[in-house]
């Protein structure tokens, strides 16, 4: 089992500090929500609570995860470096895949790109993005950038975007690019995931929800007739710091990786340091 946990502090000897600790304890990952902007009226429904409601006030801060994450990677030599999740179809392909690739180099080959469609309609409209077809726009952007990553001269004929005629450089230092970890638990997700992804980002309240998450996920693989299964990361949040067993329960559903804490909630390194004591030294 891998462990990974969030960045969620805004200074930046804090994050220092955090992710420092992180990778002396044995944590293999950091990764790091993100928002644009938050709009303090909104009638969109977070898919992530009971009551619709997003779990913090607009005023929270969210820093460009990339940008957050290139500090991090200057501070570090060995954590892997996770988006968790990029709204991809909030911000132009191109610039996407270019921070993508400068960040997997200036790191030497450790992100980990998460990415989603998003949710917020009223966070598109205020960045002047297209809500309703974020989903084909997101495959789409996908497509491209693994062109732009993987060809010296790459061509990309799509509904929404089209390149040809360019070069794209600096490549990823992973090959063919880094690994794009999908997040999501629609039925759409998880075929996106299926299609798209080498790993999936899920949420579950409790173990029988992550289950029933999973099985659906491998039964569309099934479908898909897929050779290589998807890499299952999981973030339990039962209202509880996720404990021994439930990790050991986890790994017997198939997760690879469980991320330890909450994106919107600083997790110490006091905390960091006791889930090592408490459950990854007797794993």
């Amino acid at each position: 089992m891998k462990f990974g946990t969030f960045i969620t502090s805004v200074k930046p000897e804090r994050i220092a500090t955090h992710v420092r600790a992180a990778e002396d304890i044995g944590f293999e990952s950091v990764w790091i929500g993100e928002h644009m902007i938050l709009p303090t009226v909104s009638e969109s429904k977070y898919p992530y609570s009971p009551d619709g409601r997003f779990p913090a006030p607009p005023d929270v801060p969210f820093h460009d995860p990339m940008i957050a994450l290139g500090y991090a990677a200057a501070l570090t030599t060995k954590i892997r470096l996770a988006t968790g999740i990029f709204v991809v179809p909030l911000r132009n392909a191109i610039a996407t895949a270019k921070a993508v690739a400068s960040l997997d180099v200036l790191s030497h080959g450790r992100v980990l790109f998460g990415v989603g469609v998003g949710w917020w309609a009223e966070e598109f409209a205020v960045v002047g993005a297209p809500f309703n077809d974020r989903a084909l726009r997101t495959r789409e952007y996908l497509e491209l950038m693994k062109e732009l990553w993987t060809s010296d001269e790459p061509v990309y004929r799509g509904k929404t975007i089209a390149v040809e005629g360019v070069r794209f450089y600096p490549k990823p230092e992973q090959k063919p690019h880094p690994p794009i970890v999908v997040g999501g638990t629609s039925d759409l997700a998880l075929k996106r995931t299926v299609r798209y992804g080498d790993g999936w980002y899920g949420i579950a309240k409790s173990l029988d929800e992550a289950r029933t998450l999973i099985e659906r996920l491998r039964g569309l693989e099934r479908a898909a007739k897929r050779v290589k299964p998807v890499e299952i990361t999981l973030s339990l949040r039962t209202g509880h710091a996720i404990t021994l067993e439930e990790v050991k329960r986890l790994g017997e559903l198939g997760v690879e990786r469980a991320l330890v804490g909450l994106p919107l909630r600083a997790f110490s390194e006091d905390e960091l340091a006791r889930f090592h004591d408490e459950v990854m030294a007797r794993m």
